[in-house]
């Protein structure tokens, strides 16, 4: 029973991962072996589950069917085991979560680390990337996002942390060059613009009235690399927009110096990303809460 369970659990993992490859690495298995375990389970069961090509699986109609049907049952099985966790209280299992590559080391990760410590029977993995990760597709439990949440019907989100972006200067930078008093001041001054898939991060900041207005930065420095912009700044290269967490002890340090820190200033809302489900688990839902109480304090600490 054990080994038919197994193998319908396999087979929901390669319909999700998208192919036997992919789902090998997710469960740390070669290819082959995925590939043998699926045609065991074909052989049992008497029908042909995929189609197979020298470059990928695709389900068959009765593949499809099978996979709908296992997958409620698989569902039923984790919300069953979710309910007994949240009953007796504990938190135990494994939680992955996939979070932003700097925001997640500065910020998040000593959070969950310190979550993973006060709960011993929690295995927890973390995923740094800074592209849009498929939660569900990928098997993620949680999610960190900046920005967008990026919700639908299958995916619930909550908001953690307003993330405050500042425009700064190195001293020596301001000595020599001046500090802008308007948008339209920075067009004499050199800009350290965000940079990714040819494209410019706009910056927000105030206009005449204290309005936030979108403003285009144009350099002939561009990086795609927070901490590399930081440096660049710290270094007297030119103006930088970045989050206050990542320039916090150069600004302490007086390697920066904030500009226009009386006037509004735009912010970036950090999200909790999870798949929808009826019941969340203990170790997910804890996780979430601690992040929403000690994030706000560490962004701004």
């Amino acid at each position: 029973m054990r080994d038919r369970f197994d193998g319908v659990q396999l087979f929901v993992e390669v319909v999700e991962a998208g192919g036997f490859a992919k789902a090998g690495e997710r469960l740390s298995l070669t290819r082959s072996a995925v590939g043998k375990a699926i045609a065991r389970l074909e052989e049992r069961l008497g029908v042909q589950l995929f189609q197979r090509t020298t470059r990928n699986q695709c389900l068959t109609e009765d593949g499809q069917q099978y996979y709908e049907r296992c997958l409620r049952a698989i569902e039923e099985m984790r919300a069953a085991e979710t309910m007994l966790e949240n009953g007796r209280r504990e938190v135990v299992g494994k939680l992955r979560v996939t979070l932003p590559t700097l925001f997640g080391r500065y910020c998040v990760a000593p959070i969950l680390r310190s979550y993973a410590r006060a709960h011993p029977k929690l295995e927890l993995e973390l995923n740094f990337s800074d592209r849009q990760v498929d939660v569900i597709a990928e098997g993620f439990d949680l999610a960190v996002r900046n920005g967008v949440a990026g919700t639908g019907t299958t995916l619930r989100a909550r908001l953690l942390v307003n993330q405050r972006k500042v425009l700064c200067a190195s001293p020596a930078y301001l000595a020599t060059r001046g500090e802008p008093h308007t948008l339209a001041d920075l067009a004499k001054h050199d800009l350290l613009p965000y940079w990714r898939n040819e494209h410019g991060l706009l910056w927000q900041l105030p206009d005449a009235t204290d309005t936030l207005v979108d403003f285009q930065p144009t350099s002939r420095l561009r990086f795609d690399d927070l901490e590399a912009i930081a440096d660049a700044a710290v270094d007297g290269m030119g103006l930088a927009w970045i989050p206050y967490w990542l320039i916090r002890d150069r600004m302490r340090r007086g390697e920066l110096v904030e500009i226009w820190g009386h006037r509004p200033t735009a912010v970036v809302e950090g999200y909790a990303v999870w798949p929808a489900a009826q019941y969340l688990p203990l170790r997910c839902r804890l996780a979430i809460d601690v992040l929403a109480s000690e994030l706000p304090k560490r962004v701004e600490a």
